[in-house]
């Protein structure tokens, strides 16, 4: 029997890594199935952009990994067994369940309300292909003059507020920040930013909390109001509720605790990737949920799951970090120098020529997921049982011993 690879979720993460799968070992010894819930390849770090009015090119799934060897069920994961090895999913067919030998759980992340009363009720957001398509259709129907007030100083919030305001220079927008306007930049990066914002006349909130959110309005902790005809809540990201109802060791977040290889500490027959996983970076941190993060992590899990199958040497490229990149709109960005561990240094590229660089790295990303076997060997690893049964025993051996 070939040996069973299950990949749950077909974002960035998911994709890549049942592509390098696909390009790295050999048909005859592996079946890799990709479970995702929609149809089409979604650009998560494009979703600003769509809510703003741009059209996206559409993406099909089935023709990206056409011709591949990976089989695509459009499904939804309900629930996945850890114990017995099996996901259980619901599709047009009804419910069913898939056995695996190895899964690679990549289902990512949407938005956090963070429990803010109102949100739920009042708030649109842009972490899905559905919020920003819901938070379009609003934007299209306010009168110039309304207020846009898009909660949250982080990259999203950022380039929300600045695609809207780029869009519909007619209405009034405004960020509301916890900190101070992109504190976490360099000097010449914040310098840059307020430029921007000034420019396209977004007003900022800086140092607010937003405590609830109103048909028209939020409320902040100093006991304010600011008026908002549509409010964007852009305050981080909350994992997939699925891996906290398992059996797998999670934080309290819900993300799977993985090692270095990106799989899971409990079951090593478990790999997780992107957003979904608790994975540590340089200076002993853990990554920030982010594409970035994310493709480095499906690269990693991709060789090591090829190295312990086929009996090779697992991956040493450290996951580390080179810069931010950051869209302004479509006419300015600011490509943020950071250090392995993610903090900003002097460096910044800025204006122009920072949002052609921005531009490329989100085709380049568009791009290894629309080509996942891009480069295919002519000839591919085979699978060795004995590797494959060895690193699962090892990983056992180890998990007990920690228990002890």
């Amino acid at each position: 029997m070939r040996h069973r690879i299950v990949v749950l979720g077909a974002g960035y993460t998911g994709a890549i890594v049942a592509g390098l799968l696909a390009r790295r070992l050999r048909p005859e010894d592996v079946a890799v199935t990709v479970v995702n819930a929609e149809p089409d390849f979604v650009e998560r770090v494009r979703m600003h952009q769509l809510a703003a009015g741009q059209d996206l090119k559409p993406r099909p799934l089935h023709e990206m990994f056409a011709g591949t060897g990976v089989e695509l069920r459009i499904a939804k994961v309900t629930g996945v067994d850890v114990d017995r090895k099996l996901v259980a999913v619901a599709d047009a067919g009804g419910a069913a369940e898939l056995a695996y030998d190895t899964l690679v759980y990549a289902l990512g992340s949407g938005w956090n309300s963070l429990g803010v009363p109102g949100t739920a009720e009042h708030a649109y957001e842009v972490a899905g292909r559905a919020g920003a398509l819901r938070l379009r259709e609003r934007l299209a129907g306010l009168d110039a003059g309304q207020t846009v007030v898009v909660v949250g100083g982080g990259l999203t919030g950022l380039e929300a507020a600045t695609e809207i305001a780029e869009a519909r220079p007619d209405l009034d927008v405004a960020l509301a920040a916890d900190g101070g306007l992109g504190d976490w930049l360099s000097p010449k990066g914040r310098k840059h930013l307020r430029k921007v914002f000034g420019a396209l006349g977004i007003t900022v909130h800086e140092h607010t909390t937003v405590t609830a959110v109103a048909a028209d309005h939020v409320a902040t902790a100093g006991g304010g109001v600011i008026p908002a005809a549509v409010t964007v809540w852009a305050t981080g990201f909350a994992v997939h509720p699925i891996a906290k109802e398992t059996t797998l060791e999670v934080t309290t977040a819900g993300q799977i605790v993985v090692d270095a290889t990106m799989r899971s500490v409990s079951h090593p027959d478990v790999y997780a990737v992107g957003d979904a996983a608790m994975a540590m970076g340089p200076g002993d941190k853990p990554l920030r949920m982010s594409c970035a993060s994310g493709v480095l992590t499906a690269r990693q899990a991709a060789g090591s799951i090829v190295a312990r199958l086929t009996g090779g040497k697992l991956p040493k490229t450290p996951i580390r970090y080179f810069q931010q990149c950051v869209s302004l709109g479509r006419k300015e960005g600011l490509i943020q120098v950071v250090t392995a561990d993610d903090r900003a240094v002097r460096a910044a590229l800025t204006g122009r020529l920072a949002a052609v660089w921005k531009e490329l790295i989100c085709k380049g990303a568009a791009w290894s997921v629309a080509n996942p076997t891009f480069g295919l060997p002519a000839r591919r690893r085979s699978v060795s049982r004995t590797a494959a049964i060895s690193a699962v025993e090892e990983a056992a051996e180890e998990a007990v011993e920690e228990a002890a």
